[in-house]
């Protein structure tokens, strides 16, 4: 079992997640309803994971996430969050969060998120299907419309917070392959990092596209 603890201030939301979890793994031991709870549940039980609101009444989650991490030592955030906002994914990335998840992706993607946080990916799911294209949409499937076939797997694992190794595994190459095909990649879709080119994709729903395999 996965120890968790919950922060957040949906109290009907939390009493869901502590009545389903434990169907996939999970063991909430503690929950909170404020940040400075947040921290103290952390400190007290040194849960495995932290699931983590982005807004509370009494504040910003994403500002708490320094202080949740030295008050648990080994354990790993993951935002659970109704923010879409990309910035702000990006955000909790940069501060040490392990992972971003939308509540609209459902249960079993986060039961999902929650193994692959605790196998040491990076894990982002932004709900990019349920949310409206934004402007630039049309530039961006241009872009991605010089991508191979092998680029769109890699770019499908970049989203889905896939390392090296594990990348290499799953394609069946080497990771200098993979690193050739990642790098081809970000060229091609004109970003500087993979965490950019995860947002990217998501963002413009690039990987939900048809329009994506005429390409390769």
């Amino acid at each position: 079992m996965v120890d968790l603890v919950l922060g957040d201030d949906h109290v009907i939301f939390v009493d869901a997640l502590v009545a389903t979890l434990p169907r996939h793994g999970c063991d909430v031991v503690g929950t909170a309803h404020d940040v400075p709870g947040v921290v103290e549940a952390v400190r007290e039980h040194q849960p495995d994971i932290c699931l983590l609101d982005r807004y509370f009444g009494d504040g910003d989650g994403l500002d708490a996430i320094g202080e949740i991490l030295n008050a648990g030592g080994r354990t790993r955030l993951l935002v659970l969050t109704a923010d879409g906002d990309v910035r702000g994914m990006r955000d909790a990335l940069a501060k040490g969060a392990a992972g971003y998840v939308n509540k609209m992706c459902g249960l079993s993607v986060l039961a999902g998120a929650i193994r692959g946080v605790m196998d040491g990916e990076a894990v982002v799911e932004l709900a990019a299907s349920r949310a409206p294209r934004l402007a630039g949409t049309t530039d961006a499937l241009r872009l991605a419309s010089h991508l191979t076939a092998r680029e769109r797997q890699c770019l499908r694992l970049l989203v889905a917070g896939a390392h090296t190794t594990a990348m290499a595994k799953q394609l069946g190459v080497a990771p200098t392959t993979v690193r050739t095909h990642v790098q081809s990649v970000l060229t091609k879709l004109g970003v500087h990092s993979r965490l950019e080119a995860a947002s990217f994709a998501m963002r413009h729903g690039l990987l939900d596209d048809e329009r994506m395999l005429v390409a390769g």
